[in-house]
């Protein structure tokens, strides 16, 4: 029953045969809540606002990512042959939702206790790297701080489309940055609200590339 559900965990849709996406959509769930556990006990001091960014760090795409290459999943996952040949095992989104499966399935091996200890220890090291009075500050601070900070270019944020009726209009933003010529987009219901999504989402590609970089 445990091999099997830990097999299960690391089978992508890709493959043939039962996958991890119903494992997954429960390990969000337990992954979200051991996370928000984490943060509550080490930063008593922090309003709802700033663990909830800080979640939203740690939880995100490429943040479950990294924790997923730390264990080293890609070299676990069963893929089909196309996915395998397009480097898979590699890919944010497949090593992310990989990660909340293998909590999943350690939650129905192990019972809460074993798998919330085990959970905890897989975002720890992350949540080391975490300094709260960066996470008190809006998204466009934080990034053009960052970049001041390492003498690289302010960012450049650009409209690419505005949709759907004046009272309901949904904004799509374009992040730009000199470094490495990176681009992020994200969308929101107002300008400003795109454009912080849009700047959140490249402080995390930047920081994990630093980090990448600094571990090879």
């Amino acid at each position: 029953m445990a091999t099997d559900l830990a097999s299960l965990a690391l089978t992508h849709r890709s493959a043939r045969g039962a996958n991890n996406e119903r494992l997954e959509f429960l390990g969000d769930a337990v992954v979200g809540l051991v996370v928000a556990e984490l943060l509550y006990e080490r930063f008593p001091k922090l309003d709802e606002g700033v663990l909830t960014r800080m979640r939203a760090h740690l939880v995100c795409e490429r943040g479950l990512a990294e924790v997923a290459r730390a264990l080293r999943l890609g070299e676990r996952l069963q893929l089909g042959p196309g996915e395998l040949k397009s480097g898979g095992q590699r890919r944010d989104s497949i090593l992310a939702d990989a990660l909340e499966a293998l909590a999943a399935a350690r939650y129905f091996e192990a019972g809460w206790d074993l798998c919330r200890a085990e959970v905890r220890g897989w975002f720890e090291p992350a949540l080391e790297r975490l300094r709260g009075d960066d996470f008190g500050k809006d998204a466009k601070t934080r990034l053009q701080e960052w970049l001041q900070a390492r003498a690289l270019g302010l960012p450049r944020y650009e409209l690419v489309d505005a949709v759907g009726p004046e009272h309901a209009r949904e904004f799509l933003v374009r992040c730009h940055v000199d470094a490495g010529a990176q681009q992020t987009e994200a969308r929101g219901h107002s300008r400003k609200l795109a454009e912080a999504r849009a700047a959140e989402a490249m402080i995390t590609r930047l920081e994990a590339g630093e980090r990448k970089q600094g571990a090879a």
